[in-house]
């Protein structure tokens, strides 16, 4: 009997041992001004009759538009000054010179970016159009004496080559990309044997893309790019407003920088062509401890959402919601998350049905970032029960000794 009240103490004990404190934080979550409001904790009473909206307190920390006025002004003019179709090192073309078989053929643009013809001084091909070159050509054959008329002359993309091209600043993986070019597995026999090419896979949202996508904060109504010297500023608002984006193509050596706005826009958290592909989630949900790896399915545990999931939708994706209501209910939910502006983690924890339950829930449930991870903690029954068994295997271990 007084080994059963011994336990039956010790189960008390560890059953209010149970309850942690709320986990600290460096960024001021607490306020609403960390990198996102929604990361706040919830006000217990749900009084909240007067209250800013998370989106509202984001939105005060946004450092103006970058765009000339805030209205992307002159980037049509920049737009206009890349467009087309631009040629750089090791692309294939495709050269006619009339009939004359002395310079007709396939020619690479070389490392230095010229078009080198037999017999013709070298031809600068690198950042310009196909009719540049082919005005430089006639000049050239009229200028040694090759003809005493001009000549048709002809210069067609046969294939465009991959390009590696930096990008920086509010992307989600800063770094040198390389974009373009075709797998030799997937090579199309008809589309090499006709003449002329054209790819999309060398545009600005492709590199965007490969480096990460956009993060939150970005200012993309004056996305930059360095090229030969200058800068060229563009406006790529129109992917997130349903109209034609500003999209160019890019050459080897360009550079793009994607400044902040120093705040969270939950505009930006939708699928784009210029956002993340997706969210890599790292999740746990163990109703009791595991023994060894395979039960706790070690290696399965990173799952894709899509761009713009919030932490509800993880949590159910969990399967941390939902069952008996007397056993399951009280379930809480810790999401382990990174600032990617300063580098600064936080943690949120979140009582989950009482979440469920709120008016205001919205603004207490946070979008997903690449590379968040979810931990589900139990119910306080399952909490007890998991004790009652431990504490069952003691007692059981005191009496055979």
């Amino acid at each position: 009997m007084s080994t059963t009240r011994s336990a039956f103490a010790m189960l008390l004990l560890c059953t209010a041992c149970s309850a942690y404190d709320t986990p600290d934080n460096i960024e001021a979550v607490a306020e609403g001004t960390a990198y996102q409001a929604q990361w706040r904790q919830p006000d217990v009473s749900r009084a909240n009759a007067e209250y800013l909206r998370s989106a509202e307190l984001n939105a005060q920390q946004c450092l103006p538009l970058g765009g000339y006025d805030g209205k992307g002004k002159g980037s049509a003019i920049a737009a206009s000054a890349l467009a087309g179709e631009r040629l750089t090192r090791n692309d294939l073309v495709d050269v006619r010179v009339g009939e004359d078989e002395t310079f007709n053929g396939d020619y690479v643009i070389s490392r230095d970016g010229q078009l080198k013809l037999p017999f013709l001084t070298p031809i600068r091909a690198q950042g310009r159009s196909t009719s540049q070159i082919e005005a430089d050509i006639v000049s050239q054959l009229l200028d040694n004496g090759f003809y005493s008329d001009a000549p048709r002359v002809s210069v067609r993309a046969a294939d465009f080559a991959s390009v590696t091209v930096g990008v920086s600043g509010a992307v989600f993986e800063p770094r040198a990309v390389e974009i373009g070019g075709v797998p030799g597995d997937q090579l199309d026999a008809r589309r090499q044997a006709a003449l002329g090419a054209s790819t999309e896979a060398r545009n600005l949202s492709a590199a965007l893309r490969a480096a990460g996508g956009v993060r939150p904060d970005a200012d993309i109504s004056a996305v930059q790019v360095r090229r030969g010297g200058l800068v060229y500023r563009l406006d790529m608002r129109g992917v997130f407003e349903g109209q034609n984006a500003v999209d160019i193509m890019l050459l080897t050596d360009d550079e793009v920088f994607v400044s902040s706005r120093q705040c969270f826009q939950d505009d930006l958290m939708r699928p784009s062509p210029i956002s993340p592909p997706g969210v890599s989630l790292y999740l746990s949900n163990l109703t009791q401890p595991a023994s060894n790896n395979a039960s706790s399915a070690i290696g399965q545990t990173v799952r894709e959402v899509p761009y713009g999931t919030r932490y509800m939708q993880a949590v159910v994706d969990a399967n941390c919601v939902g069952g008996p209501r007397s056993t399951s209910a009280d379930r809480s939910a810790v999401l382990f998350t990174r600032n990617p502006v300063t580098g600064v983690s936080a943690v949120i924890e979140r009582d989950i049905e009482d979440l469920l339950r709120r008016a205001d829930r919205d603004d207490y449930d946070p979008y997903l970032l690449p590379g968040d991870a979810l931990a589900c903690y139990d119910s306080t029954v399952t909490n007890v029960a998991e004790i009652a068994r431990v504490l069952g295997i003691i007692s059981i271990a005191a009496l055979i000794r």
